[in-house]
């Protein structure tokens, strides 16, 4: 919602409280929130330090919540540019919750894999992570993952070359984005416009804004199968119409 200064000010107070109360799954929760926020700031030492902070809390822990720890922690170390940490964090945890058949923190640990996964050039792993994400999103119901995981399958086929995609698949993350009220931080902003000024040059406005207009009126459900037969193994196929 863009409200970044009010989700701190209401984590430093829940950290406060949790720790009076000696309420260790709040305490750990609380950091992990202000480990995010931080990041998302821009301030990825001090996410890092947090992340830290909070697995390092390990006594009457729920099993699910010890390990979401590894998710705020490979974000924070990906963002501060220890990619190595950051994925031999990630692939722990991610094979941690596997085993475990933890659902919640597979979801919430594929799309930190996934950036990895991009950023390194694994395209194909990216595809085979992205796919995982888009099925747990879907089986979970949750549109939040879903979206997360929409956006990236963009990010990895304007990597791959297949632009029009791309752009059909950011549109129909921003009529999600638009729907829920949902803002991003600058420096995330200043990346996706970034992207959208490389697609619409090698595109040119007509097929670009053709592209947008699928993905604009693309329903979630929609929009998570074209996701889907993206990702698959097989050959790529392109949008209907093009």
């Amino acid at each position: 919602m863009g409200r970044a200064a009010e989700a701190v000010g209401d984590a430093r107070c829940a950290l406060v409280l949790a720790r009076e109360i000696g309420y260790s799954a709040g305490e750990l929760m609380a950091l992990a929130n202000l480990s995010l926020s931080a990041s998302h700031a821009g301030d990825h030492d001090e996410a890092v330090r947090l992340a830290r902070q909070a697995g390092q809390i390990t006594v009457g822990i729920p099993g699910a919540l010890a390990r979401y720890c590894s998710s705020p922690l490979t974000f924070a170390l990906a963002g501060a540019g220890d990619l190595a940490a950051a994925e031999r964090v990630g692939a722990a945890g991610l094979a941690r919750a596997r085993d475990a058949g933890d659902l919640w923190n597979q979801a919430v640990l594929l799309p930190r894999i996934v950036e990895l996964d991009l950023r390194a050039g694994r395209t194909g792993d990216a595809a085979a992570h992205l796919r995982e994400g888009l099925r747990l999103a879907v089986r979970t119901g949750s549109w939040l993952d879903l979206r997360t995981a929409l956006f990236q399958c963009g990010d990895l086929c304007a990597a791959t070359g297949r632009v029009a995609e791309a752009l059909t698949l950011w549109a129909a993350c921003a009529a999600v984005d638009r729907h829920g009220g949902r803002a991003y931080p600058p420096w995330f902003e200043a990346r996706r416009e970034e992207q959208l000024r490389q697609a619409w040059q090698a595109l040119g406005p007509g097929r670009a804004r053709a592209a947008e207009d699928r993905g604009a009126a693309m329903s979630l459900d929609a929009a998570a199968e074209y996701a889907l037969m993206l990702t698959d193994p097989a050959p790529p196929r392109s949008a209907p119409g093009r």
